[in-house]
């Protein structure tokens, strides 16, 4: 009999499918559309007046990426000397609380670290400054390319410059894989990964899982809607696929699911590991590939030489551009700031200098800005996060519409639907019914 120390140790996940990018969406504005001439009805740019100016940064994270913005601002200060900023972080659900009350009142600061997620809602309604006139000014765009600067395009205005991007992408173990005997995924579709992942717990007799049900993620669902040509939610806010699409979707998983499937079952997941402290539960671990620093404890359980390897997706339609760059986050500027031309600068500085890309390199994803990354001196993780997102470049199309508001939930409710599934406390019948009646709730429909 197996130890059951050892069995759960090994009980670990082999192929954690990531959510690379998307957290989501990006903008809506295609190739044919040119960023900088985005939002041109805002007029022109106000020139910086040369005078002694104060502007407020806000931020959410922690001590680490306080310092890193520390040094940043020093530098920016030391280069624009009448310029001086006073900077606050937050952590992320006390940032967008002070956001909130900021917004109602009218006292948003000069400029703010943004996330993607909410970019729609304080863009429509008035609460973000247009870019476009500082585009080429002001905010330099040598080394922002097309598809990046349309991330920050809400209703053909521009109001957020990424700072550095993500694309979808799967984790795995190398570790368990050379235990089990079995060799990295080498591609292919949906049912070649599948086909995979059950070689992997057969191989290992099932000491070692392959991997885990990938229709828990809303992400692998538009994956597989942008090979058809479909995006997850339209720029009007209308879902681009119907209840027989999702059905289809979730079936797709269902040979995974359960004590008797190919994948890790639910339950086991729920378990805890000993000795770890935490849970190795697949779904936590996917996120989008910029996002990889933050999984460095959990790769650390068994020795500091332990790693991740970074494999694409499966691919659902040969040749499409199923793939596209999420923003880690972005920059934007308050409409209601009274040094539109200053905070663009701070902008610009903060998204294209090469000394500030020496000092975060990939800690916000890998720099959109090219010009940033010439600052970075690229190995270990940086070269495997720049690395991953060169290998997809044939895969990655124009970004869909900016998430729609209310997108969150959506996203919450399909995990939590997945889990669900999972269980077998739902059937998929009854999760598309629940999925659905949310939709209309959240999309007022």
């Amino acid at each position: 009999m197996v130890n059951v120390h050892k069995r759960r140790r090994f009980m670990a996940v082999v192929a954690l499918t990531a959510a690379s990018g998307m957290a989501l969406s990006a903008c809506s504005s295609g190739s044919d559309t040119d960023p900088s001439a985005s939002g041109s009805t805002g007029g022109e740019a106000q020139a910086a007046s040369g005078e002694d100016v104060t502007l407020d940064f806000a931020f959410w994270g922690n001590d680490v990426r306080a310092d890193m913005y520390e040094q940043s601002i020093a530098l920016f200060e030391e280069e624009y000397p009448n310029i001086t900023v006073n900077s606050t972080f937050l952590d992320y659900p006390a940032f967008w609380e002070k956001r909130q009350t900021e917004a109602a009142g009218g006292g948003l600061p000069d400029v703010m670290q943004f996330d993607y997620s909410y970019l729609r809602q304080y863009s429509e309604n008035g609460l973000l400054l247009d870019l476009g006139p500082h585009l080429g000014n002001e905010i330099a765009v040598d080394g922002l390319s097309d598809q990046i600067l349309g991330i920050g395009v809400v209703n053909d205005v521009t109001t957020g410059i990424a700072t550095s991007t993500n694309a979808w992408g799967m984790y795995t173990n190398p570790q368990l894989l050379e235990t089990a005997g079995v060799a990295e995924f080498a591609g292919g579709t949906w049912d070649d990964y599948k086909a995979w992942v059950a070689e992997v717990t057969e191989a290992s007799g099932g000491e070692i899982f392959g991997g885990t049900d990938y229709t828990g993620r809303i992400q692998n669902f538009e994956v597989q809607l942008r090979a058809e040509g479909r995006n997850l939610f339209n720029e009007d806010g209308t879902p681009g696929f119907d209840e027989a699409r999702l059905a289809e979707f979730w079936e797709s998983g269902a040979d995974m699911r359960g004590d008797g499937g190919s994948g890790i079952s639910q339950q086991r997941l729920e378990e805890p590991v000993p000795g770890l402290g935490l849970r190795l539960r697949a779904d936590r671990l996917r996120t989008h590939v910029g996002q990889l620093r933050r999984w460095l404890p959990w790769r650390a359980w068994a020795s500091p030489t332990r790693s991740l390897g970074l494999v694409a997706p499966p691919v659902t339609v040969e040749g499409a551009k199923d793939l596209y760059l999420k923003p880690s986050m972005l920059h934007t500027i308050a409409a209601s700031t009274e040094h539109p031309a200053e905070s663009a600068m701070l902008v610009d500085f903060l998204v294209n200098s090469p000394e500030v890309g020496a000092i975060f390199g990939t800690n916000r994803g890998l720099p959109a800005s090219t010009t940033m990354q010439e600052g970075i001196t690229f190995e270990g993780l940086d070269a495997q996060i720049r690395d991953y997102e060169a290998s997809v470049a044939d895969r990655l199309g124009d970004a869909p519409p900016v998430p729609l508001v209310g997108y969150g939930t959506l996203e919450e409710k399909f995990r939590v639907l997945g889990t669900e599934l999972g269980f077998g406390t739902l059937t998929v019948d009854e999760a598309v019914s629940q999925f659905f009646s949310e939709m209309d709730v959240v999309l007022g429909s």
